[in-house]
This record gives C-alpha cells, structure tokens and sequence, in this order.
C-alpha cells in the first residue's frame, strides 16, 4: 500500500510539513501487517479554535486521486479535541517517532 499524507480539517486541506518527507516525493510503501506513522498537529497557536469530535483518516492508493479502503475513525485521546487553524500534518514514515520530531519543533 502507497501513503501520501492528506488531512483536511472540516472542507479545508490541513497543511503539510514540507521538511517531514522522507524520501522526497516518493509514498512511503508497506506491506500487510507493517506499520506507518505520520503526526498532526491539531494546534499551532492560530485564531479561530473549534471543537473535533473525532478524526478521520482516509488512504490514497498508488495513483493520485485513487483511494485505497474505506476512511477509517482514528479513536480520540479526549472526548473533545479542541483544534484551530494552525494545524499541521506529517508526511507518512516507517520510523516510530520520526513524524514527532516535526511536530514537537513546532
């Protein structure tokens, strides 16, 4: 499975850390039963906060555009997420704690 990072927060696309790809331009590959990370910031400290009842992260298949598998519903750590419009997302890696190293400098 390809796996390009693509997060959208209610209609808008959440912005990409440009510097968190690991191979530039290139999808991270897994086979069945490997593991994949990416890391989102859900507030940089911008106006406009909201509640987020929950996420939802939707795979992109080998093309652009293609889908690969239902959305799947991430569980929430809290029952409410409080989220604003400086969020931020990861580029996918296979290195646990990669994808952290991006959001904690931020």
């Amino acid at each position: 499975m390809n796996l390009r990072t693509h997060a959208r927060k209610g209609r808008e696309t959440v912005p990409v850390i440009k510097d968190s790809d690991p191979d530039a331009g290139r999808p991270v590959t897994i086979a069945p039963g490997e593991e994949a990370y990416a890391a989102l910031l859900v507030s940089g400290g911008a106006r406009d906060e909201y509640e987020a009842k929950g996420i939802t992260l939707v795979l992109q298949g080998g093309k652009s555009g293609s889908g690969a598998g239902k959305p799947v519903d991430v569980p929430m750590p809290v029952d409410t997420l409080y989220a604003d419009d400086g969020q931020l997302v990861t580029y996918w890696t296979t290195a646990s704690g990669y994808a952290l190293d991006f959001i904690m400098s931020k």
